[in-house]
């Protein structure tokens, strides 16, 4: 199964494909398609880190669950939880280019310590979120184990990219789990 960076999934489906996992379903949606609250915690061009912490009323946590680098981009999949619940809030993937940061910054994205927007805002890098497509997602089983699912009900999402100094720094494929 091949990936590219236009599939409505990627860069998931290219993390998913390397671990050799079947990617979930996916199908785009018209923004009116997707239900309250996902609607306005998906439908924004701030960061995801900000919107989830306003949401849960608490700071996130960042948890890897894969990483690699390829040439200059670095492939990360994530879990964002809760630090006062460990509940997850998000799972993402990215695909950042590296090289567009300080080495500092570098080494920062690369400890998988501080979610990748926080680690930006607090360093002072300003950049732009742009949604590409909005998501109704069909969890594989290991997307329903991530979020503590039972049953494979349908999940709503993002694919966006990011923008630095008006370059493309980053593909995003942010899922949330029911809420």
């Amino acid at each position: 199964m091949g990936t590219s960076s236009n599939g409505l999934l990627f860069p998931l489906d290219s993390v998913y494909a390397r671990a050799g996992v079947a990617p979930p379903k996916a199908k785009e949606l018209q923004p009116d398609q997707i239900p309250m609250p996902y609607r306005s915690l998906l439908m924004h061009s701030s960061a995801m880190t900000l919107t989830l912490e306003q949401h849960v009323g608490a700071r996130v946590l960042l948890r890897p669950l894969s990483t690699f680098l390829k040439g200059r981009w670095y492939f990360r999949r994530v879990l964002l939880s809760n630090e006062k619940t460990g509940r997850p809030v998000e799972m993402g993937a990215i695909r950042i280019r590296i090289d567009a940061f300080t080495k500092k910054v570098q080494r920062q994205i690369l400890d998988n310590q501080v979610p990748l927007g926080r680690l930006l805002r607090d360093s002072g890098i300003e950049y732009e979120s742009r949604p590409k497509a909005f998501l109704a997602v069909t969890p594989n089983r290991e997307m329903m184990g991530v979020f503590w699912m039972r049953e494979p009900e349908t999940l709503y999402g993002r694919r966006t990219e990011m923008f630095h100094e008006h370059s493309k720094i980053g593909d995003i494929v942010e899922i949330l789990p029911l809420v």
